[in-house]
């Protein structure tokens, strides 16, 4: 499905432990006047290592990046970076997608819709002993539970042989972003149309964290796909393309 071209420029923004390069199929669907870019968060693909403490200086490195006002389109930690930027430069984001995200990944006394800390706190603890075994397992973890996992899994393993060996230390801040940030304070601040996106087999990030974005950014709505897991751009591309076309078009 090639997706029909629009007015606004797209950034896509990518999950933790890969890079740019896990949107390459969707923006290829592009036709070539659409601009598509899917730069790289600090200390993945080709972006220097600066182990940023802040989910806010990941969101405002990439705002420096967009010179006029953009559809945003963040997954898992990168859908985190998206929100903190639409709250922090609305005049940057003309629209925002959040895929398979969550305004807290660690689940709380006051949010159980998220991953147990003690998950996040294992990962941590393996990363240290065998960052590339602990990668290769969240990989599966996001496919794991939805259609076509297996090609899922192969895809998301390719995108990472493909890109240049992520920092340790870079990981590490990420997972400790994952367990610590919590954004929904901010959600009020993201006026912008927005689309969450998310699969119902998600494991990772449990749908009802894309309800509760749904129901709690002021502009927004929710599409489920009822068979897929934490990458549906990847499990169901066809269905996710015509999703964000609709979105971006309608």
């Amino acid at each position: 499905m090639t997706l029909a071209p629009g007015s606004l420029p797209l950034v896509f923004l990518h999950g933790w432990g890969l890079s740019g390069a896990v949107w390459t199929e969707t923006m290829a669907r592009f036709p070539p006047e659409v601009s598509c870019r899917a730069p790289d968060l600090s200390g993945y693909g080709t972006s220097p290592s600066r182990t940023p403490d802040r989910v806010e200086d990941l969101a405002d490195a990439v705002a420096a990046s967009i010179a006029r006002p953009a559809a945003l389109i963040g997954w898992s930690l990168g859908g985190m970076v998206a929100q903190a930027l639409a709250a922090r430069h609305p005049h940057k984001v003309a629209r925002l997608v959040l895929v398979s995200t969550s305004p807290a990944f660690a689940a709380r006394a006051d949010w159980p819709h998220a991953m147990a800390p003690a998950l996040l706190e294992e990962f941590a603890h393996s990363l240290a002993d065998d960052f590339r075994a602990t990668l290769l397992r969240f990989l599966t973890l996001q496919a794991r539970g939805g259609d076509a996992a297996r090609a899922v899994v192969g895809q998301l393993r390719e995108r990472l042989r493909a890109q240049p060996e992520p920092y340790p230390a870079d990981l590490a801040a990420g997972l400790e972003l994952l367990r610590t940030v919590d954004l929904r304070a901010q959600t009020g601040r993201v006026g912008c149309p927005t689309l969450v996106v998310h699969g119902a087999r998600d494991l990772l990030c449990p749908p009802e964290a894309g309800q509760w974005l749904a129901m709690h950014l002021p502009n927004a709505r929710l599409t489920l796909h009822e068979r897929a897991a934490h990458a549906p751009f990847l499990s169901h591309p066809d269905w996710f393309d015509a999703t964000l076309k609709d979105f971006l078009h309608g």
